[in-house]
């Protein structure tokens, strides 16, 4: 009888590590939740504010419905979780809207969704970075003329960390996510429990901004309303753009970690709205509604100021959605073709590095333009995440008119409806902020779109050229001709003619020679020194009226090409690559000048031969 040990059935022995799938470099749900739901999650700080704010034109009775605005919207957000659950099962290789526009809708609805998308992402990183040291700067007023340079300092942590991996960012971001969510969740448990506002000292003595003598609210402001407290919903999206970053079983943990966090902002948005009701809180200049909130629930003491460090902490932080969901996005769309392919490599911890510093350059630049402040960049948020929604929804319904499976126009009439609702909304944020700065959103989408379109008829193009799909004919042998241009002998020059004779047939040197005296005297003596040498490589003068150098060895590289017929002529440059990077500040460029002229008057191959000084 043979016995089967556990190296010969194939086991790994156990002084072994397994293989590294990768797999301890991707998320589980908890810490999807911290790297990708930080947009959401922050979004209480600001989403029933801009209800309130916008309510306050129709005075105290206008107030009045922040509720049922609210629920209004959480109900939006429950069919929102419960298509990108869907979602999630049915594109488990992330892109989300993208994705689904892609396979239901066409490319031109999946270039469109996609450009939506990273327009939301780039300014999500702004406005976060930009409304977290806005709540530093309330607090330390005399950082206020440095808010430009602390925001690129944050730009430039968060960017570090999200380079060391995503599960390294997300373990970063556990613990303010946690500290803001319970201290959210403990407000309004002890606020409801009181019967009235506890302190109302945050507010007093700021100016009220509600409306005076206002007494009806007409649906046109119900409806604002509406669209502006729909920035809460930003970052529901994220979870399903990035299904691919999650650990097997990627579907089922993104799709806990989906539900979680509809769950957690649900029970949040709608708890801190009926604060707002029962506490009468009414809007005022310099203090935030959740400030407000946290005073009146709390009192004015060390939780109100955990509170308001809590918040600007995940503000700052919550930029980090976009660093989880853009990369995805951008290597799906260099998949297809739509962005250059360095897009989709990945670093050793599952890092789509470029993505990352891509994205972190254009939101620096975004920084710089707004000059830190986050009123400059508001008006063009949200409206790119609303397109991307409406557009999900409807590729969805589509997706369940031809699966027909079990109960899908129940389904289908749940995407339906959710599609109406974020397609409304789209259009009066867009209306109702267009002015405000949200035309440029309006001009950069279809020129995004047109970027990638741009892309992808490139590769088009260079897959044609290439033959990519079909097959070759098969390979034979040319004679060949290898020219190398000189300038003097030393060890450099012998070993391109080594490399040279292994590469082709025939080896031909070729110098430059100019007319006047001092470079006829270095051309005699190469000449003579050549001689002397005999390497059995003929040395071959190209003599040009003009002090040019790449000219002359391209003309002589193209006469070859034209007279000698089926030879294929590579031109061999050879270049000293010195020890250290300041010492190529000393090199002539001689070479970098040949490969360009070569390059562009001929079809040569060229060959930079790279000898490195150790």
């Amino acid at each position: 009888m043979s016995v089967l040990t556990a190296e010969s059935a194939g086991a790994a022995p156990a002084d072994e590590e397994p293989p590294d799938t990768g797999e301890r470099h991707r998320l589980t749900a908890v810490t999807g939740l911290a790297a990708l739901s930080l947009d959401a999650m922050a979004s209480v700080a600001y989403g029933p504010e801009a209800i309130v704010l916008v309510l306050a034109a129709s005075g105290a009775h206008g107030l009045g419905f922040t509720l049922p605005v609210t629920l209004a919207i959480a109900g939006l957000l429950a069919v929102l979780v419960a298509s990108y659950r869907q979602v999630i099962a049915a594109f488990p290789d992330g892109g989300g809207s993208y994705a689904v526009a892609r396979t239901h809708l066409g490319v031109r609805a999946s270039l469109v969704a996609a450009a939506s998308l990273v327009l939301d992402y780039v300014l999500n990183v702004a406005v976060a970075v930009t409304a977290g040291v806005a709540a530093l700067t309330s607090a330390f007023p005399e950082l206020y003329d440095d808010r430009l340079w602390i925001c690129l300092a944050v730009l430039v942590l968060i960017t570090g960390v999200n380079l060391r991996g995503i599960v390294e960012s997300a373990r970063a971001f556990i613990v303010p996510t946690a500290v803001f969510v319970v201290s959210i969740l403990v407000l309004i448990a002890v606020g409801l429990f009181r019967s009235g506002p506890v302190s109302t000292a945050a507010a007093a003595g700021h100016a009220s901004v509600l409306a005076d003598n206002a007494t009806t609210v007409g649906a046109l402001l119900l409806l604002k309303a509406f669209a502006s407290g729909c920035s809460a919903l930003t970052g529901v999206e994220a979870l399903a753009n990035a299904v691919p970053s999650f650990r097997v079983p990627r579907v089922r943990r993104a799709q806990r970690a989906e539900v979680a966090l509809g769950a957690v902002l649900g029970v949040m948005l709608i708890g801190l709205s009926v604060l707002i009701s029962r506490f009468h809180l009414q809007p005022v200049e310099g203090v935030t509604v959740l400030a407000q909130l946290a005073d009146a629930s709390l009192g004015h003491n060390w939780a109100f100021y955990v509170i308001q460090f809590a918040t600007m902490i995940l503000l700052a932080l919550s930029a980090n959605t976009s660093f989880g969901g853009l990369p995805v996005l951008l290597k799906l769309l260099a998949r297809d073709n739509y962005l250059p392919h360095v897009f989709a490599l990945k670093a050793d911890r599952q890092v789509h590095r470029h993505g990352v510093l891509t994205l972190a350059a254009v939101s620096a630049a975004l920084l710089v333009f707004s000059g830190g402040d986050t009123n400059t960049l508001v008006p063009l948020f949200a409206i790119g995440v609303f397109i991307g929604f409406t557009i999900a929804q409807v590729g969805m319904v589509r997706h369940w008119r031809e699966q027909r499976g079990r109960s899908w126009q129940g389904k289908a009439l749940l995407n339906g409806f959710g599609a109406v609702l974020t397609g409304v909304s789209a259009v009066v944020v867009t209306a109702t902020k267009f002015e405000d700065g949200a035309w440029l959103i309006v001009i950069a989408l279809p020129l995004l779109v047109a970027a990638f379109e741009t892309v992808h008829r490139a590769y088009a193009r260079i897959g044609e050229r290439l033959g990519l799909g079909r097959i070759p004919d098969p390979p034979h042998r040319d004679r060949s001709v290898v020219i190398v241009p000189v300038s003097n002998l030393s060890r450099l020059t012998c070993e391109a003619l080594n490399a040279a004779a292994s590469l082709g047939d025939e080896v031909r040197a070729v110098t430059v020679c100019h007319p006047d005296a001092e470079d006829r005297a270095q051309t005699e003596a190469l000449a003579r020194d050549w001689a002397l040498w005999n390497p059995g490589v003929p040395l071959i003068q190209l003599t040009s009226e003009r002090r040019a150098l790449g000219r002359p060895i391209a003309a002589y590289v193209g006469e070859t090409a034209a007279t000698e017929a089926g030879t294929r002529v590579t031109v061999l440059i050879a270049e000293v690559e010195p020890d250290r990077l300041w010492q190529r500040l000393l090199q002539n460029q001689r070479g970098a000048v040949v490969a360009h002229a070569v390059r562009k008057d001929t079809d040569a191959v060229i060959c930079r031969l790279r000898f490195r000084i150790s």
